[in-house]
């Protein structure tokens, strides 16, 4: 997403304004998108991005300009990580205490507070104008809740399926059998419209899911076609596998590459001794 740009304030429909989080980087792309959902003059905020001073603003103009009011109904949150709920206490000093709607993440919510209501499977938050349900979906992270937004057969996928680039499987909280699990329960689900927490709309949402599944597939077949070439250590795997990709992202190559290692282990298929990873049988 290096490079990719999008407006501060965008109306993606009649329910749906997305604010940018102003904080922009090679893992957030452009920054966290924030969304305004809803169609009444109190709308809700899904996610709350980084905590960046610039956003909230934005968010005020986007109420006034798209909204006609200056108030929020309830904040839903669709993971811990800090680009999600980092502000969290900007929105509570500048519209007051009120509701934020998450599973939660033991060790992780801090920036939540006390106001933490909690959400899981099946929860739904309804607004004007939109009927928002929570569908769990971890491997990026435990507590990672898509919304299905049920108007539009939407889903605000948060960091499960993003609008360019592909997700990363963080060695903590995160679990690529999971994930893929996930990726394929949002396509059983035949949605119409994919709205990220990173990058653009994504209107053509079962092609872009299959797309991440067949990513999935086709590296988890190259990783083992190094192990068979004789490469046990993640080093060697990354330096073949993503030649073509800048050295400052070989940090995060390697944590791809031990997801899928470790979803590998989990199904019997590959064993660890150390640092060294090899074929079962």
């Amino acid at each position: 997403m290096i490079g990719l740009s999008m407006p501060d304030v965008d109306a993606w429909s009649d329910r749906v304004v997305t604010v940018l989080g102003q904080n922009p980087g090679a893992f957030t792309g452009p920054g966290t998108n924030t969304y305004l959902v809803g169609t009444s003059a109190r709308p809700v905020l899904l996610d709350t991005g980084q905590g960046v001073a610039a956003w909230l603003p934005l968010v005020e103009r986007a109420l006034d300009e798209h909204r006609g009011g200056r108030e929020l109904q309830e904040v839903v949150v669709t993971h811990a990580h800090v680009d999600h709920v980092g502000g969290v206490p900007q929105v509570r000093e500048r519209f007051g205490r009120m509701r934020v709607v998450k599973r939660p993440w033991p060790g992780h919510d801090a920036p939540v507070g006390d106001d933490l209501v909690v959400a899981d499977e099946g929860t739904v938050v309804e607004t004007e104008g939109a009927t928002l349900r929570a569908i769990h979906t971890p491997g990026h992270a435990e507590d990672h809740l898509c919304w299905w937004l049920e108007e539009e057969r939407a889903v605000f996928t948060g960091d499960v399926v993003l609008g360019a680039g592909t997700t990363v499987i963080p060695e903590h909280g995160g679990d690529l059998l999971d994930y893929m699990n996930s990726l394929r329960r949002l396509l059983e689900l035949e949605p119409s419209v994919l709205y990220p927490a990173h990058g653009p709309a994504v209107r053509d949402a079962g092609k872009k899911i299959r797309e991440y599944i067949a990513h999935r597939e086709l590296r988890e077949r190259q990783i083992l076609d190094r192990l068979a070439a004789g490469e046990s250590r993640v080093p060697e795997i990354v330096a073949v596998l993503y030649a073509d990709v800048p050295a400052f992202l070989h940090g995060a190559a390697g944590t791809s590459v031990r997801s899928h290692l470790r979803k590998l282990e989990r199904e019997g298929r590959v064993r660890r001794d150390g640092d060294d990873w090899s074929l079962v049988g």
